[in-house]
């Protein structure tokens, strides 16, 4: 019988946000695949724990992906971290996952530490929509043509970013969105210095061409305004009356009717509907 591989969140800074559950399923399983194994032991060694560890990064998925496949085939039940937040997620977990599933091999995701769901809930921007589009790509090209395929985007954005690039990407979302398009920057979560600075596009460009920016970031950035739907022309009025006089209305109750639905003058359309 396979084993399971657990997708296990670690801390995005602080140490505090281990559950219960997160260090019990870390004691329990039989082996780890985490992202740098250097990181996992400190946090092993924080929690009093000794587990085998295997390396599974960006850049050795496919070799990596099918030892841990053949182990947890062979009946181990295996962990899969990051070196904080949650695996699979803006991750190349997501290839484990998805060869694991292909092989029928359950895959179980233990709740906890997640950045981008941190900054969203702090940002001050709607949250019932989003799209978290992680970090952008490298090449100035490729990252202002995926930026021009967002102008239209009316969901809050998520992005990654890292402090050298930060100054970039604010120019270049600025250049892209406006710089009156409200944003929140949110670093160092969950940290003893962590800090949400909401301001627009314009003024985060300002601050960190200005500054040095530290940490992490999570940019949290407000979607298009929805576009203005076009009001009822007189000629969809027409159509109106046309439909309700079809249904036995008088000429008068259907101009009336048509013009309440349609927010159109009754006046006018009567007048349009007799000639």
């Amino acid at each position: 019988m396979a084993g399971i591989l657990y997708l296990v969140p670690t801390p995005i800074g602080n140490l505090g946000d281990i559950s219960h559950r997160i260090a019990k399923t870390l004691e329990e399983v039989d082996f780890i695949a985490a992202e740098d194994t250097r990181v996992t032991l400190k946090l092993l060694n924080h929690l009093g724990l000794r587990k085998p560890l295997m390396s599974y990064y960006r850049h050795n998925t496919e070799g990596a992906g099918e030892q841990v496949l053949s182990r947890l085939l062979a009946g181990e039940n295996g962990a899969l971290v990051t070196d904080a937040g949650t695996p699979a997620v803006s991750d190349p977990g997501e290839d484990l996952v998805a060869l694991c599933a292909a092989q029928g091999v359950t895959v179980t995701a233990i709740p906890g530490p997640c950045a981008l769901v941190t900054a969203l809930a702090v940002s001050g921007l709607p949250t019932g929509r989003f799209t978290f589009e992680g970090f952008l790509p490298m090449n100035k090209k490729n990252r202002r043509a995926h930026l021009e395929g967002l102008k239209g985007e009316e969901r809050t954005m998520i992005f990654y970013e890292a402090p050298h690039k930060l100054t970039a990407t604010l120019d270049d979302l600025a250049e892209a969105f406006g710089g009156e398009r409200r944003i929140a920057l949110c670093r160092e979560l969950t940290k003893l210095h962590e800090e949400i600075f909401r301001t627009t596009l314009a003024g985060a460009a300002a601050r960190y061409g200005a500054e040095s920016p530290r940490g992490e970031f999570v940019l949290v950035v407000e979607g298009a305004p929805a576009p203005e739907e076009a009001g009822a022309t007189l000629d969809d009025g027409l159509a109106r009356v046309a439909e309700l006089r079809e249904g036995g209305a008088s000429l008068k109750d259907a101009a009336r009717q048509a013009a309440k639905e349609l927010d159109l003058s009754r006046n006018e359309l009567y007048a349009a509907a007799l000639r």
